[in-house]
């Protein structure tokens, strides 16, 4: 799906039609989404250690789901974010749509 650069569209901050440059959002990393969380597999470890029962294999099998594949899409949908020219804010879309490749000219 090919999507221009820029696109004239309405500014709620600036209440006017302004054009506004199209940015496709990054996908988040395992990391960035639960910053806070990343003791849990260290804890897990710790508990793995002290116990003398290890971790059941929860660490050296990927989890079911990568394994079994079923029902998984084979397209995302997008995520673009709008950035206006005159007041720099940004809107998010709306509504995503599902397309394979994205491509902004």
């Amino acid at each position: 799906m090919k999507i221009p650069k820029v696109i004239r569209k309405f500014c709620p901050n600036c209440g006017t039609y302004h054009d506004h440059k199209v940015k496709s959002a990054k996908k988040a990393t395992p990391g960035s989404a639960h910053p806070l969380s990343a003791g849990s597999k260290v804890r897990q470890r710790a508990r793995g250690v002290n116990r003398g029962s290890g971790n059941k294999g929860r660490y050296s099998r990927k989890p079911v789901s990568a394994r079994k594949r079923t029902g998984r899409k084979t397209t995302k949908k997008t995520d673009l974010r709008y950035t206006c020219t005159e007041c720099k804010k940004t809107q998010t879309q709306r509504k995503g749509i599902r397309t394979k490749k994205l491509e902004i000219k």
